[in-house]
């Protein structure tokens, strides 16, 4: 039940992510999904009311006009697969979200998390078969073409294995680093995609579609890199308040023994002037 959350967030974006890759070009695929860091300091800061600084609104406004010009600049544009990706970047950044959160849940135990997710990601896809592709399922199961067909389930099995593999990978990264480094280290993975899309694919390329490519890219490196720079001052200022405490308890245990040993020095008076007045009562 703890993992059914993230089993929902990981359904939404494998289904959005397919959907805008059958519905868009290799080459664009990766600007229609270039919103994920957006989503991802909006969510941070929606969830975990964390302030977002003005640096990083820019670059987050680069990447967004990135969007915008690639989108422009794109020669077979498909709105509903525009409107995918927009939709799997939500989704991407939720999952890397939730995955943090709900890890601690299974004793941060990847494997474990990773065999519920992908049971209940079983169920919950079906709806989801039955909606988009119910037509080729009708047709694959009246010609018997495909179902019946070893170079099929050879390519499934393969597609089955390298997906397991990257939610394997994923899980690993988010639980060894943040959910910041997973979405840049996708962003990273997007540009070598998107170059090796127009020489493979022979995409048709466009001066404002690689400029749209190329500013999202760059948008997503300033942003890194202002994240990397806040993360240090954030550190160095933990460090220097760790340091301020330590020299505070330090001082404190010495002005208490101090106002221990004066407390000490005037009960032995106390006792030295009672002893003296018992003498003298004494000696009289």
């Amino acid at each position: 039940r703890k993992v059914f959350p993230l089993s929902f967030v990981f359904v939404g974006m494998i289904t959005f992510n397919n959907l805008c890759l059958k519905w868009v070009e290799v080459s664009f695929y990766n600007v229609a999904r270039s919103l994920t860091i957006v989503f991802n300091v909006v969510f941070t800061s929606w969830l975990l009311s964390t302030p977002t600084s003005s640096k990083t609104m820019g670059c987050l406004l680069i990447v967004i006009l990135g969007f915008l010009l690639g989108s422009n600049g794109e020669v077979n544009f498909s709105l509903r697969g525009t409107v995918s990706g927009v939709a799997s970047s939500l989704f991407v950044s939720l999952n890397s979200i939730f995955t943090k959160k709900i890890l601690p849940a299974v004793d941060n135990d990847h494997w474990r998390l990773t065999f519920y997710n992908n049971v209940n990601a079983c169920i919950l896809f079906l709806p989801f078969i039955l909606v988009f592709e119910h037509q080729p399922i009708l047709q694959a199961l009246a010609s018997g073409q495909y179902f019946f067909s070893g170079i099929f389930w050879a390519a499934m099995l393969v597609a089955g294995f390298f997906g397991f593999s990257i939610g394997i990978v994923t899980v690993l990264q988010i639980k060894a680093t943040s959910p910041l480094t997973h979405n840049i280290s996708g962003t990273a993975k997007a540009a070598v995609q998107s170059i090796m899309a127009f020489y493979i694919w022979k995409n048709p390329a466009t001066l404002m579609g690689v400029l749209g490519i190329f500013t999202v890219l760059g948008g997503s490196l300033l942003y890194t890199l202002v994240k990397m720079n806040e993360n240090k001052k954030a550190m160095s200022s933990k460090r220097s308040n760790r340091t301020k405490k330590s020299k505070q308890s330090k001082k404190q245990p010495s002005a208490t023994s101090t106002a221990t040993s004066a407390d000490e020095k005037d009960i032995e008076m106390q006792a030295d002037g009672g002893t003296g007045v018992a003498k003298r009562r004494g000696g009289a």
